[in-house]
């Protein structure tokens, strides 16, 4: 029997060419490419904006980028209709010889379905094939700075550094003053991403038509047979978050010319008699306005006039004006303004009835679900999901629902040891499963031993989250703006102030540095407070790795540099 040596050796150094690639250079060509589109778009010139582009996308780096991004994602194992998956370094570098514009044609999307959040409407998805999607993922990085560029204020959704807390914060700014307006228009756009104008995309959407046609025009799989695509975006490709925030950019703008605006400058800046606030995130936003007559008869029709453009129109069922005091859910979250006994009015921000009762449930079947499961693993299993929803809730007014999920919970896992014991007394069930710790009785603890060592894993209590006032980002800060680079960078440092892993990084910087300020010499304490400061910025290809940071004071941050780095203790 004979082997094929070169075969094989090929192989290895396949492998060897896709893990010896230069990550941190790939970043910093990508970020620099991006960079200088934004500005050029800043400045109006499409031909330079072009070219530009057409670098970028046909750049080694960029490529390099894609193919990571499409092969760590959460969908990286489902397959398009071809069946193919990359999951050797091999397959990912034979996908990185193959992105060429010339002679590429899109694949018919895979059709699939999943659950809503009601648990009961099914919601169709189009699954691109692994080529299309890193051709995708290729070309959304150079039509994202132009996004950016381009994009209303007050759009949180699917962008960089934004967020769901960013668009809850806003509507806060918005409401919570005494004469603050107390009218909404919750919007909702019908089927946003399946009836999009393929018309309007094409004349309207800067980058390559040719790819970008092909996307569109691809058509689906169901059930064996082809069906075409004349409208919209597939939901479920890398590239339908930009493009569809890139057809409802401009509502802001439009109702900001006409009635006056929140934004802080610009053309518009004045607030005038009945100034409206818009907040968007995606397909979902919020409207307000001084009186229901005004948000009815002037600025649901300018909407409805600029999304028929578009081929899109409002859901006549999910569109609504509401008043302030009777509240309204938007993100999973219930807003609405309370009278108070004093006379006076407060707005609370809580998480909605209907978020509540949808985690609770799936709470609740995992249990059901996991008769035969052992405690630890169900541990392991809620303690994500309860973390992740308690995390997301942790910037509003959550305390007392959080007690409350607890409860449940605890309820829910009281029947789950109950039933597995049916011959035991409630006693040695307690005993078993739910132990004593300090001053805390009743919780949720299992050990096991794993390779000899012993492991206790204990439920999560969504109350032991604090509650964190989010910080909204700037308005008009983008990450593709060098101005804001500073800025983002001390985004960052706060939000280290209340992450986990962000905290270990700052401790590490603490004892790296014995404690001193490398600028004042002075300590570093959390009465002095500190910041911390990146000697490389991220535009110049600096990372977040411990040798790139310094811990400062805030006042020797600004506008100074270290006078010295001291080492690790090891390098002394």
């Amino acid at each position: 029997m004979t082997v094929n040596t070169n075969s094989a050796t090929d192989a290895i150094a396949t492998c060897m060419n896709w893990q010896t690639i230069n990550w941190e250079a790939c970043v910093m060509e990508v970020r620099k490419l991006q960079l200088r589109i934004a500005r050029w778009e800043k400045l109006g010139n499409r031909r330079k904006v072009k070219a530009l582009q057409w670098l970028l996308t046909h750049s080694f780096s960029a490529k390099c980028l894609a193919v990571k991004r499409v092969s760590q994602n959460r969908g990286h194992r489902s397959a398009g209709i071809d069946g193919i998956v990359m999951t050797s370094p091999k397959d990912k570098w034979d996908m990185l010889q193959s992105l060429k514009r010339r002679g590429y044609k899109s694949l018919p999307l895979k059709r699939v379905y999943i659950l809503k959040s009601d648990g009961k409407q099914r919601r169709p998805l189009g699954l691109p094939c692994m080529k299309d999607r890193v051709m995708q993922a290729l070309y959304t990085m150079a039509l994202l700075p132009i996004s950016e560029m381009k994009a209303d204020w007050n759009s949180y959704g699917f962008r960089p550094e934004r967020g769901t807390a960013d668009a809850i914060e806003q509507l806060f700014i918005g409401l919570a003053t005494k004469r603050a307006s107390s009218w909404v228009l919750e919007g909702d756009i019908k089927s946003c991403f399946d009836l999009i104008s393929h018309e309007w995309i094409l004349d309207n959407i800067p980058m390559d038509k040719k790819i970008l046609s092909q996307w569109l025009k691809s058509g689906f799989v169901e059930s064996g047979k082809l069906f075409p695509t004349n409208h919209g975006t597939p939901q479920g490709g890398l590239a339908s978050p930009t493009l569809a925030n890139m057809v409802l950019d401009g509502i802001e703008d439009l109702i900001g010319r006409k009635f006056g605006s929140f934004k802080l400058d610009g053309d518009y800046s004045k607030q005038r008699k009945n100034p409206i606030l818009f907040v968007r995130y995606a397909d979902d936003f919020v409207v307000i306005g001084r009186t229901s007559e005004v948000l009815e008869h002037e600025v649901k029709p300018m909407i409805q006039s600029f999304l028929k453009e578009r081929g899109l129109e409002l859901s006549e069922t999910k569109t609504k004006i509401t008043q302030i005091h009777d509240g309204f859910d938007f993100l999973g979250q219930n807003i609405r303004k309370y009278r108070m006994r004093n006379g006076t009015e407060k707005l609370l921000i809580k998480p909605s009835k209907a978020n509540i009762k949808t985690f609770l449930t799936s709470i609740r079947k995992i249990i059901r679900s996991a008769r035969s499961m052992s405690q630890t693993e169900l541990i392991r299993l809620l303690n994500p999901k309860i973390r992740g929803w308690a995390y997301y809730h942790r910037s509003v007014v959550s305390s007392e629902i959080f007690s409350a999920v607890d409860k449940e919970i605890w309820k829910a896992l009281w029947k789950w040891s109950v039933r597995r014991h049916p011959n035991k007394g409630k006693r040695w069930i307690k005993s078993k499963y739910f132990h004593r710790i300090e001053l805390r009785d009743w919780i949720f603890r299992a050990k096991i031993k794993e390779h000899g060592i012993t492991v206790t894993d204990t439920l999560f209590f969504a109350n032991n989250i604090a509650i964190i006032r989010h910080t909204k980002i700037k308005q008009q800060a983008t990450p593709f703006d060098p101005a804001y680079e500073r800025y983002f960078q001390e985004r960052t440092s706060q939000k280290w102030r209340n992450n986990k892993s962000g905290k270990l990084k700052v401790m590490a910087l603490w004892k790296r540095q014995r404690g001193i300020c490398p600028v004042c010499l002075e300590k570093v304490t959390k009465l002095s407070n500190w910041v911390v400061y990146w000697h490389k910025n991220k535009l110049e290809g600096g990372s977040d790795r411990l040798d790139n940071l310094s811990l400062l004071h805030p006042k020797c941050a600004r506008g100074n540099k270290p006078k010295f780095v001291i080492p690790h203790r090891s390098s002394q």
